[in-house]
This record gives structure tokens, sequence and C-alpha cells, in this order.
């Protein structure tokens, strides 16, 4: 027999979590393309596929840990707590990577570079993965 109460519980508490976590995503986008000297929104509308993988490599990454989270917390500060840190993992990761890792990284998006992008993007998911498997612990 369906719980129709159980059910609005389950799926008040989904639609939180699901809005907080979409609140944090997008927060994220915005601090990220912050941090990056190069104009994301820009060079995607001028069909730039480096900064498409690149952005999307930063956003899968981050969306990982914050599943994980999703799944391992108990409340919503807990959460929070989660998503900021990985959030800053992933800044510092894509701050470190573009500074030592590459000779002009910059130029390399701007112009499009797809190994440039792919190579962050791999960077990115993997900094992700680690994060949410750490969370786990």
């Amino acid at each position: 027999m369906f719980d129709w109460f159980a059910f609005q519980q389950g799926a008040v508490a989904f639609l939180i979590a699901f809005a907080a976590a979409g609140i944090f995503t997008l927060a994220f986008k915005i601090i990220y393309q912050w941090v990056t000297p190069y104009h994301e929104r820009s060079l995607i509308r001028e069909g730039n596929p480096a900064a498409a993988i690149t952005l999307g490599g930063a956003l899968i990454g981050y969306v990982l840990p914050l599943a994980s989270a999703l799944s391992h917390t108990v409340s919503l500060p807990e959460f929070a707590a989660w998503a900021v840190l990985a959030g800053v993992i992933q800044v510092v990761a894509f701050v470190v990577i573009s500074r030592l890792a590459f000779r002009n990284f910059v130029a390399r998006i701007e112009a499009g570079e797809i190994a440039a992008g792919l190579y962050m993007a791999s960077v990115s998911i993997c900094i992700g993965l680690l994060n949410a498997a750490c969370m786990t612990a």
C-alpha cells in the first residue's frame, strides 16, 4: 500500500536537499568563473570548446562530492560545510594546476585548445571523485 504521508515527508526533504544542492552549485559556478582569469561566459558564447570543457569538468568535479555529501550527511548545516569544502578544494586545484602544470594556460583556453580544456576537466573530475570518496570515511 502506498503511504502518502511518508511520501510527502520524503518529498519535502528531497526538495530541500535538491534546492540546497542547486544553490551551492550555482554559487560554485559563479565563484569559479570569478577566480578564472578568462571569461568563460563570453568564450562559450563564441563557441570556444576549451572553455566549455574546462567549466563542465569543474562543475562535474564539484557535483560529485555534493552527491556524496547528500548521501552521507544528516543535516543541512553538515551538508553545507561539506559543500563549501568541496568548492574550496576545486578552486584551489584549478589555481594550482593552471599555474604550475601549464605554460600559457589562459592563452591556450582562450585560443580554444581542446587538449588544455580536457586536461583541466579531467583533473577537476579526478579531484571531485577523490573528494567524494573521502567524504564517506
